[in-house]
């Protein structure tokens, strides 16, 4: 059987998809929940082409977010070579949640997959490398799993003003704290609560 060779994008998808990278770029840094069909709109593409290249919300934030996400990917091995594991992994998380400003957006991104019941997988494999580093260290839990984690970490971004904001400065900083403190490996396990 022979298969046909794949052919390359034509330069004007290729320009499309640049342009409505771009476009929801700037629609997503003045207002985080831009529509895709007003972003469509202003890139002066149709519904079709948005589609064709962003089936859904969270793909177009990881593509326009992508240098963002891949720098927090770098930033896991570069933590560990510098401070211990719960350190390292408490640093992630306060760069990930400092995305959440209208200047960065990585953590916008991973929060629309997560409320989408999806993970950008290299977020979650740093975040399991330094989960496994913390439990190789005996400082992490046994039971920490990076899915369910970055689940419920999602609490540092989702507390913010419209403006990116924490609506509480101190809040997000307690949280943390609270969640590296679970983490821990001689955290006690809660028990279940009888029904």
């Amino acid at each position: 059987m022979t298969r046909t060779p794949r052919r390359a994008p034509r330069s004007d998808s290729l320009e499309n998809r640049a342009r409505i990278i771009e476009t929801a770029h700037a629609a997503f840094t003045s207002d985080p929940s831009a529509s895709l069909q007003a972003i469509a709109r202003a890139a002066g593409v149709g519904q079709g082409t948005m589609y064709r290249h962003f089936p859904d919300r969270e793909a177009l934030l990881l593509a326009v977010y992508r240098e963002d996400l891949e720098a927090l990917v770098a930033a896991a091995p570069l933590l560990l070579d510098e401070y211990g594991p719960l350190e390292a992994l408490r640093r992630w998380f306060e760069r990930l949640a400092a995305d959440g400003r209208p200047t960065g957006g990585a953590s916008q991104a991973v929060a629309a997959a997560t409320r989408a019941g999806r993970h950008h997988p290299p977020i979650v494999a740093a975040l399991d490398l330094l989960l496994s580093a913390g439990k190789e260290a005996r400082q992490v839990r046994a039971d920490a799993e990076a899915e369910e984690v970055l689940l419920l970490a999602s609490s540092l971004w989702r507390d913010r003003r419209g403006d990116g904001e924490p609506s509480c400065p101190d809040r997000g900083r307690r949280m943390l704290t609270v969640i590296i403190d679970g983490l821990r490996a001689d955290a006690r396990p809660a028990r279940p609560s009888r029904p």
